[in-house]
């Protein structure tokens, strides 16, 4: 759940495709290159202590997800000798999936998040996945080459773009004619547990947090089906289809790891009350996370479309 500045309230915001290119674009992190205006505060934040902790539970964030990852990869469909285009791959799970996948094709994982993609480079070489190759980009305006890729993925990843309809302008450039797009995002706020639950305690002592709103950058910016269609079509799209698929999120299949990884993810919601009220509402995150322990670890309900569209 990183998203404010880059993705604070979703679990699945790491790795929110984005930056790199010839060039300083303007608020690049060190490490990025052209990056559009719209995007540099989530540059900045992916790229520095944000995608540094995603980076070191990079682990605890692809389980989180591991109950989507079947459903997604089965809706994409990936066949031998594909190239494949992974839209925000964060540390690289769903590029390396898709080079065992392609074998005879070619993976390139894109992200804002330089700690995130060194992570991504050492489990591919470690895997022996030399046709996965990562680079530091912001997809919304990265010069692609033009219809080089067979299929565009993105778990989670495709809902902070500034500029939505030009950045999936720029990704359906980048596609062969008859390529497909393929999008996992979340639907609305109210049917995601981990989100609901996990801000409410947090936003405890008299505080609120504000949700998005729709169309804002953020985990649910891709929320409504209207919207993905609108969005797609303006981006020069076919009609998309857009199927729902509900499965929990696993935070760890212990209490102690869950409440380390989701009270650090989490930090920025606390850190201006004092010592005291700082203590109590991590305390009642602990307690949540307890009350939804199960068998298999600890799970909270989640929501997301599978979205596939073609060029």
């Amino acid at each position: 759940m990183g998203e404010g500045t880059a993705g604070v309230d979703d679990p699945a915001g790491a790795g929110a495709g984005a930056g790199a290119g010839a060039g300083a674009g303007a608020g690049a992190g060190p490490g990025v290159g052209v990056v559009h205006p719209g995007n540099a505060e989530q540059a900045r934040a992916w790229d520095g202590d944000e995608g540094g902790f995603w980076a070191a539970h990079a682990e605890d964030f692809d389980r989180s997800l591991h109950a989507f990852q079947g459903p997604f990869l089965d809706a994409a469909a990936l066949q031998r000798g594909e190239a494949v285009l992974d839209i925000g791959c964060g540390a690289g799970l769903t590029s390396r999936a898709a080079g065992r996948l392609t074998a005879g094709g070619t993976v390139l994982g894109v992200d804002l998040s330089g700690p995130m993609l060194a992570v991504a480079r050492r489990q591919a070489a470690r895997e022996g996945l030399d046709t996965v190759r990562f680079e530091q980009a912001d997809a919304q305006v990265h010069p692609f080459p033009e219809g080089a890729f067979d299929v565009a993925i993105s778990r989670a990843g495709a809902m902070f773009f500034a500029d939505p309809v030009a950045a999936f302008g720029n990704i359906r450039r980048a596609l062969r004619p008859g390529g497909r797009l393929v999008l996992l995002v979340w639907q609305e706020a109210a049917r995601n547990e981990w989100f609901v639950r996990v801000r409410r305690v947090l936003a405890a002592e008299g505080r609120e947090f504000p949700v998005p709103g729709p169309g804002e950058p953020g985990p649910f910016s891709l929320a409504a089906p209207d919207r993905v269609r609108d969005v797609l079509t303006a981006a020069g799209f076919g009609a998309p289809r857009v199927e729902g698929v509900d499965a929990p999120l696993c935070f760890g299949r212990e209490v102690e790891r869950a409440y380390a990884f989701m009270a650090g993810r989490m930090a920025w919601m606390v850190e201006e009350l004092d010592a005291a009220a700082r203590a109590r509402c991590l305390a009642a995150l602990r307690a949540d996370i307890e009350a939804h322990l199960t068998p298999e670890g600890v799970r909270y309900a989640a929501s997301a479309w599978l979205v596939r569209a073609e060029r």
